[in-house]
């Protein structure tokens, strides 16, 4: 299935030190933001208090904010939960405060702006239990990178499992350095869509790798970057198609999710875009610098015992 078809060749890899400089302007960039202005940390690996409150008629934010503002809640996030009269609310840490002390002082703050709420739950995050929720999301992301490697390399060649994990850790700490700039909210659902994106991406490059080793039996008289050219050309209709399709999902969830989803949707877009240039323009590139050549893919000597066979 084909939304068109090109007839000549895109010479992507004539152009492929070019991408290379931006990949790495890029890369240096949210390296540079991930250093000085770290990451929005929330409640997930900060510790703090948690709370669902609901009301008898839709609840009214901003006013919520306002009425924790009083209380000298300044960093607190509050955001709608399931309906509109439901409300999720998450408190950072204090010292000397226990969860059930800002449970109270809470509840007793938004009664006096509107006394129909009512507390649903409350849990309490300590810093030790969030200082391990990060080092095992961190765990997470190095073994998948890890995983991914040794997939590609028993797959295609060693060659190709490295530019796929360049690639994707390209992805990877794009993202994070987005989260860095404009200082938002880093939590566990972010964490969730960033793992997503590492396998998402992943895929992207199976595909273009397998167009390339069969390129190689196909396009006997054709240069390496030609194969790779013809490779990335014939599976632009596929990317379109598949990330397309993809991008509309996480779309509705941006636009109509709520502030529950519209980080873990944010991270997912800015995943997909950025998971469809290191696809193409940065895995293809390194696969092509670290000198792939049909030796690695075929074999000379299974070639010569396929042409001895009558």
């Amino acid at each position: 299935m084909e939304f068109f078809k090109i007839r000549n060749d895109i010479p992507f890899m004539r152009h492929a030190l070019v991408f290379n400089v931006i990949s790495v302007i890029t890369f240096l960039l949210a390296v540079y933001f991930l250093s000085t202005k770290g990451l929005n940390l929330g409640v997930d690996f900060t510790g703090g208090t948690v709370m669902e409150v609901s009301y008898t008629h839709p609840a009214d934010v901003p006013a919520i904010r306002g009425a924790l503002a009083k209380l000298g809640y300044q960093d607190v996030a509050v955001q709608n939960f399931g309906t509109s009269r439901d409300v999720l609310i998450r408190l950072p840490a204090r010292e000397g405060a226990t969860g059930a002390k800002l449970s109270e002082s809470v509840m007793a703050g938004l009664r006096q702006s509107d006394n129909t709420v009512q507390l649903r739950r409350v849990e309490f995050v300590g810093p030790q239990v969030g200082r391990e929720l990060f080092e095992n999301g961190a765990l997470a992301l190095l073994l998948v990178s890890m995983g991914i490697v040794g997939y590609l390399w028993f797959r295609f060649e060693w060659k190709f499992g490295v530019a796929a994990i360049v690639a994707n850790l390209h992805d990877v700490v794009i993202i994070l350095g987005c989260f860095a700039f404009f200082q938002w909210e880093f939590s566990l659902t972010v964490l969730a869509a960033v793992l997503a994106i590492l396998g998402y991406s992943v895929n992207e490059s199976v595909v273009v790798f397998d167009r390339v080793r069969e390129n190689f039996r196909k396009m006997r008289k054709a240069t390496v970057p030609q194969i790779i050219d013809n490779a990335i050309t014939r599976t632009m209709s596929r990317t379109i198609i598949t990330h397309g399709c993809t991008q509309l999902a996480v779309l509705s969830m941006l636009l109509f999710g709520g502030e529950t989803l519209h980080y873990f949707a944010l991270a997912l877009t800015i995943g997909i875009l950025f998971g469809i240039y290191s696809s193409v323009l940065v895995a293809s590139p390194i696969v092509m610098w670290l000198g792939v050549s049909r030796e690695d893919l075929l074999p000379v000597k299974k070639e010569d015992a396929a042409s001895s066979t009558p």
